[in-house]
């Protein structure tokens, strides 16, 4: 499998790029950016490694070099300032992302291609892809509340003192303000968090507001998230390259789950080969479904603003 990295000189590109080259199952990986002697700084740099990582080839290009690409991975884009929030950033980014997407259109490419996005805000510009790119639905996807639901699982896992790897806690909806944590499914080794003695509301209230805040922490701190984007990333494109079937929470077109049509978001998604082959509706809390609802329906205020 190939997989093009657009804006793979900047800081999430190339921390994907290392992680799905750590990951070794991806066969080759092409880095582009609009900084043409950063791209090939980057893919140079991970060539360098690659006696030791594996046997992946790895270089920069352009468009053109692109075309036959198995996974365009999109993760161009303005970054976000500390107390900005990620939808003010789409009469930024839209321009940027639409020329991105023509780009691809006018070098050509495969019809049983993937679109996957991570440029933010990345639930509108995956509903771009989705409308301008001509393909299955189910072919266009984004990272939607991935890196969202890892940094809340990990979270969890530091205040309560557990392994994190046992924690299963989903963040659905918007990769932005609007997003939710799903309490009700929410489990440690199979056995539910909400029954420990810990998990309290507030402990509830306020895990969930620093994972809301994290992104803007992280920015604060050091500039802009890279590492932990990079493994969200590295996890979806192995759900599709090994044809997993892995429920994800990825951002993709929903179509009357959960009682919302024509918006792209999160919700537990079967995610392989195909890219997003359906939607899994689990059973909420009231309270959880009303703001899983709310949630799409910000969105598509939003959307309604874009000038596209």
């Amino acid at each position: 499998m190939k997989v093009a990295i657009i804006g793979g000189g900047g800081r999430v590109g190339s921390c994907a790029a290392f992680a799905l080259q750590c990951g070794g199952l991806v066969s080759q990986i092409q880095i582009l950016d609009a900084n043409k002697d950063l791209a090939d700084g980057e893919a140079l740099d991970l060539l360098h490694g690659s006696a030791f990582a594996g046997d992946q080839k790895i270089y920069s290009g352009d468009y053109a070099r692109a075309a036959d690409s198995d996974i365009f991975l999109i993760t161009a884009g303005l970054r976000r300032k500390p107390d900005e929030s990620r939808l003010d950033l789409i009469n930024r980014n839209v321009a940027l992302f639409v020329g991105i997407l023509e780009s691809i259109k006018s070098a050509g490419f495969r019809k049983d291609a993937h679109i996957f996005v991570v440029s933010n805000p990345v639930d509108i510009l995956t509903q771009l892809a989705v409308q301008r790119m001509g393909l299955p639905w189910q072919q266009v996807y984004g990272l939607g509340t991935m890196l969202d639901t890892s940094r809340f699982s990990s979270l969890i896992a530091e205040e309560l003192k557990l392994a994190p790897k046992q924690v299963k806690a989903l963040i659905l909806g918007e990769h932005g303000d609007s997003m939710l944590p799903v309490w009700s499914s929410a489990s440690v080794n199979g056995l539910p968090l909400a029954g420990l003695p810990e998990c309290t509301p507030s402990f509830q209230n306020a895990v969930f507001e620093r994972t809301k805040g994290s992104g803007a922490e992280v920015i604060k701190r050091k500039g802009g998230a890279g590492w932990a984007v990079g493994i969200a990333i590295r996890d979806v494109i192995h759900a599709v390259l090994l044809n997993q079937h892995t429920l994800l929470p990825v951002s993709s077109l929903i179509q009357g789950a959960y009682g919302i049509s024509d918006i792209c978001l999160s919700v537990p998604s079967v995610v392989g080969r195909k890219g997003v082959e359906q939607h899994v509706e689990i059973k909420l809390w009231p309270k959880e479904q009303m703001a899983l609802q709310a949630s799409a329906r910000a969105l598509k205020e939003t959307l309604a603003k874009v000038k596209a």
